[in-house]
């Protein structure tokens, strides 16, 4: 049975912003906080200096409980966190670009086979939600390339942070604040794309 509590711990997030599709500028973040930790990996388990600057230690009593497949996802991909960035990418081994992260994601641990592109990925017949109504396990949607279209997308963990594979040059698998400027201002919309999960999906973890 998955650990239905997901503790909240602090984050650094110093290094260079860039967006799936290699066209974004490259804000400088301020130090973020409150990301967070695997509810079902013990930290023990990971490896140390690969996880540690993105997860930190445990400081905050602070939890909540997760949807189930939302659980399943987001543990797994934290676990996940500085996997390389590759574009066209969509495995562990060969590293990954924004829609493969998600779709690697949703298809091992919800059964669901979301499009491969972002361009795809934000018309899936999914319900659209408000960016103050955000769960954990929502899709998020952003225009990084200064041309009002899709480019980039990431999930959402919840308290504004969301985990995504960003670029080669910042890291590839990490988690970023949806309140930094650069990611507010490129956000275009979200999707619940759990919503459209089948149904055993929903009933396999007891």
């Amino acid at each position: 049975m998955l650990k239905r509590l997901a503790p909240l711990v602090p984050i650094a997030l110093s290094v260079v912003l860039a967006a799936c599709a290699n066209h974004a500028p490259q804000p400088e973040l301020a130090s973020q906080s409150a990301v967070f930790s695997p509810s079902s990996i013990e930290l023990d388990e990971l490896d140390e200096q690969a996880k540690e600057a993105a997860l930190g230690d445990f400081t905050e009593e602070k939890s909540y409980k997760l949807p189930q497949l939302a659980d399943s996802i987001l543990s797994h991909g934290l676990s996940l966190v500085g996997t390389r960035y590759r574009f066209g990418g969509g495995s562990v081994s060969s590293g990954f670009d924004c829609s493969g992260f998600i779709g690697y994601l949703f298809k091992e641990e919800a059964g669901m086979q979301l499009p491969r592109s972002t361009r795809d990925m934000i018309n899936i017949d999914a319900p659209l939600v408000e960016r103050d109504a955000l769960k954990p396990g929502d899709l998020l949607f952003f225009s990084t390339n200064g041309r009002g279209r899709v480019s980039h997308a990431g999930i959402y963990l919840g308290d504004d942070q969301f985990i995504h594979s960003s670029s080669s040059r910042s890291g590839g698998v990490r988690v970023d604040s949806l309140d930094d400027r650069y990611w507010k201002r490129t956000f275009i919309e979200a999707k619940r794309a759990l919503a459209m999960a089948p149904n055993d999906m929903l009933v396999r973890h007891p």
